[in-house]
């Protein structure tokens, strides 16, 4: 599992696993969470950065239609996980 270390706007450092990623709507999405090994909290992720841009800006998805619809595809596409809402 790969692991990600992001930077919040204080300059915080998290560290994060990518579980899946897919592109929705020219948009790249990541499923990810906080633990490698027992069952932890997961977040997707969605990358706001231009197209031209050479670093990606990820922000937490809130908005409730567009997380139900992104996380029916990950749970689709990770048909042996349990994700729940």
């Amino acid at each position: 599992m790969e692991k990600l270390i992001f930077q919040d706007e204080n300059g915080e450092a998290a560290e994060f696993y990518v579980l899946e990623q897919t592109r929705i709507s020219g948009r790249n999405y990541l499923l990810v969470t906080d633990s490698e090994d027992e069952d932890g909290e997961c977040l997707i992720l969605k990358d706001m950065a231009g197209d031209q841009e050479k670093e990606s800006l990820y922000e937490i998805v809130e908005q409730e239609q567009e997380l139900d619809a992104v996380l029916k595809v990950f749970d689709e596409l990770l048909e042996d996980v349990d994700i729940t809402k």
